[in-house]
């Protein structure tokens, strides 16, 4: 009987720490639509419309840092920051290459949380190198394709050596996402490789995507959103194993 109810107390308390959750993420969503509301193609750059781009994110490492504690600077939600930076400076055509590396601070942060103890390790290194060798082929292939685009580009001298060493650091990234065998920081990894993609190929002229803004924007507040509940949910697990294992 014990057993049961303790069961159930567990269940009770994933069901109340979820819907805690979401509320708490319900400034995200506010801000996001809000995003998606205002924006327009030829919308100007300014100060507001970077502030209404990079809301979201800031938010989203809010969240984090009230789950997950000031540790967390240092890791998924400092690589939020980041990643605001990097949209901050996206809104500024002339300032896309400080918003890449400003991304590639964040990617960089990102993997290295996905090393540390709160993702378990749960499969092999071997098969790790082999994920991460499998999407940097994928990767190299894109690099290539996009190759004669970045030589016409005006900072071509530092977008060609800039854009291979970012790619080889979101594969980095999705690779150890995969590692973890977190289902939500798996997706967030492969839906900011999507968006990546989708934006590098109409910021480098290879074509223009249909409501390519949307789907830029789209995946990537979606992936910003699945890294940040999967660093939630897995130091919530990582407590409750510890909880357990004093038990």
């Amino acid at each position: 009987m014990d057993i049961l109810e303790t069961a159930a107390y567990d269940r009770r308390q994933r069901r109340n720490t979820s819907c805690a959750l979401l509320f708490s993420l319900l400034p995200f969503f506010l801000s996001t639509a809000l995003f998606f509301y205002l924006w327009t193609t030829d919308s100007p750059a300014s100060i507001v419309s970077a502030a209404v781009k990079t809301a979201p994110t800031v938010l989203l490492a809010a969240v984090v840092l009230s789950w997950n504690g000031g540790q967390s600077v240092l890791g998924v939600a400092g690589g939020l920051l980041f990643s605001a930076v990097g949209d901050c400076c996206l809104v500024w055509p002339e300032l896309f290459v400080h918003g890449m590396g400003a991304f590639a601070v964040a990617h960089l942060m990102y993997s290295l949380t996905f090393l540390s103890s709160r993702y378990p390790t749960r499969s092999s290194s071997s098969l790790t190198i082999v994920l991460f060798l499998i999407l940097l082929t994928i990767g190299g292939g894109y690099y290539m394709y996009i190759y004669p685009f970045l030589q016409k580009a005006p900072d071509s001298e530092l977008l060609i050596p800039g854009v291979g060493v970012y790619i080889v650091l979101i594969t980095l990234m999705g690779a150890l996402a995969i590692r973890t065998r977190h289902a939500a920081t798996l997706l967030g990894s492969l839906s900011f490789i999507v968006s990546d993609i989708a934006l590098a190929l109409q910021v480098f002229k290879v074509t223009q995507l249909q409501h390519g803004n949307t789907i830029v924007m789209g995946t990537y507040y979606l992936a910003q959103l699945l890294i940040a509940v999967g660093d939630i949910k897995a130091t919530a697990n990582k407590e409750d194993f510890g909880k357990w294992k004093r038990s």
